[in-house]
């Protein structure tokens, strides 16, 4: 069984198991799906190189269309990383994202979803990067389960210590705001992975086109865990 299909069985074996990531009430609260592929053609790049106007575009939305959160993005090839040189190389530029975005407001509480510990943790202070960023380490039944949390306040980073237990449903950050998130409108990226490949505080979540077999082996959809 390879491990998709064991994280699967795992999941649904074992319901209870699964915590929440944020607050989120399935009967009340409404997900906007956000496109930033270039199928959006309202998003442009003078909105999305202005940070501030970026935030204002994404709150704007979710407000007329009276949702708590943004979602989506997991496997999205997206033009919006071509404002940061972070994601481009000499070839082929970075575009594919590997995790799953919820949108939300500065200081929204994030949660772990498993008992677990924390693997690292580290500031990837680049334009367009991380900012703030956790990785815990699961164990799910013999499986070993990372899960990565970005663009977190830098207070969310105080007082961790590698090795540190954490408790499914347990608040470990809140999200950081458009100054030290790595510029970005206020969100989370929740990503998962199986191998951190020697990483440490950081891992890709966002890879060349011609990466995602590669990475799609080691990077299983974040929805299975979400459940939204």
């Amino acid at each position: 069984m390879n491990l998709h299909a064991r994280l699967k069985t795992y999941l649904q074996n074992n319901p209870t198991a699964i915590g929440k990531v944020v607050d989120y009430n399935a009967g009340t609260d409404r997900l906007f799906p956000l496109d930033f592929t270039a199928a959006n053609i309202e998003l442009n790049m003078t909105i999305i190189a202005d940070t501030q106007q970026f935030s204002d575009w994404v709150s704007e939305k979710l407000k007329v269309n009276n949702c708590r959160y943004g979602i989506g993005g997991y496997m999205e090839h997206r033009t919006i990383y071509a404002v940061s040189p972070h994601f481009d190389t000499d070839a082929e530029p970075r575009r594919l994202h590997l995790g799953v975005d919820i949108w939300g407001d500065a200081g929204t509480l994030v949660y772990s979803p498993f008992d677990g510990t924390v693997h690292s943790f580290q500031d990837n202070n680049n334009l367009g990067d991380y900012g703030p960023a956790i990785i815990l380490k699961h164990n799910l039944d013999g499986l070993t389960l990372y899960s990565l949390y970005g663009h977190l306040s830098r207070k969310s980073l105080i007082g961790l210590t590698i090795g540190m237990p954490i408790n499914k449903n347990q608040q470990i950050a809140t999200l950081g705001n458009n100054q030290e998130n790595g510029q970005w409108p206020p969100h989370l990226h929740f990503q998962l992975m199986y191998d951190m490949e020697g990483k440490h505080g950081d891992y890709p979540g966002v890879c060349k086109y011609s990466e995602k077999e590669q990475y799609g082996l080691n990077i299983p959809d974040p929805n299975l865990v979400l459940r939204f």
